[in-house]
C-alpha cells in the first residue's frame, strides 16, 4: 500500500515543470493602417475595441502550444519607417502585412517598402511571410492580384530567387 502511494505521489508531483517551448523572434512590418497591431491582438485574444495604431515599436508574445514568437511590431508611418532597419538586428523570420485594398499610391509605397526589406543583409536569408490583410473590404485585390503586382515590381527573378517567402490572405 505504501508503494502505491508513493507511485502515485511521484506520478502526480514529481514530473519537474514542463519543457520549455522554443522562442522565434519574428518582425513584423508594413505601411500604417495596414493591420499589424490588429492581427498581433487577435493573435493574442486581446479585445479588438482596444487597438491603437502602433508609434514606433511594440513588442507581444505570441503564444502557441508549440512555440512562442516573440513579435516585434515596427510603427508604419512614414517618419518611422526610414528607422526600420534598427530592429531587424536577431529577427528569425518576417511578417509583412499588406493592406490589399489601399490606393495604388499606397500599395506602390508598400511594395517599395517589402523590396527594401527583401534586399536587407540582415533580413534577405530570413522566411517571409507576405499577409495580404483586408480580403473582407469591397476594394481589396486578390492573392493572384497582389502576388502579381509585387512580383512584377519587384523583379521576377530576385523573388524567385529566394526559397523562404509565402503570401496569405487574412481579414
Amino acid at each position: 500500500e505504501t508503494d502505491v502511494r508513493i507511485t502515485c505521489f511521484r506520478a502526480l508531483c514529481c514530473k519537474g515543470p514542463p519543457p520549455a517551448r522554443p522562442e522565434y523572434d519574428l518582425v513584423c512590418i508594413g505601411l500604417t493602417g495596414s493591420g499589424k497591431t490588429s492581427l498581433l491582438s487577435k493573435l493574442c485574444s486581446e479585445s479588438p475595441e482596444n487597438v491603437v495604431s502602433t508609434t514606433g515599436f511594440s513588442i507581444k508574445a505570441v503564444p502557441f502550444q508549440n512555440a512562442i514568437l516573440n513579435v516585434k511590431e515596427l510603427g508604419g508611418a512614414d517618419n518611422i519607417r526610414k528607422y526600420w532597419s534598427r530592429y531587424y538586428q536577431g529577427s528569425q523570420g518576417v511578417i509583412f502585412v499588406l493592406d490589399s485594398a489601399s490606393s495604388e499610391d499606397d500599395l506602390e509605397t508598400a511594395r517599395n517598402e517589402l523590396h527594401s526589406a527583401l534586399q536587407h543583409p540582415q533580413l534577405c536569408t530570413l522566411p517571409f511571410l507576405i499577409l495580404a490583410n483586408h480580403q473582407d473590404k469591397p476594394a481589396a485585390r486578390s492573392v493572384q492580384e497582389v502576388c502579381l503586382i509585387n512580383v512584377t515590381t519587384l523583379c521576377l527573378v530576385f523573388v524567385l530567387m529566394l526559397p523562404h517567402w509565402n503570401l496569405k490572405t487574412c481579414l
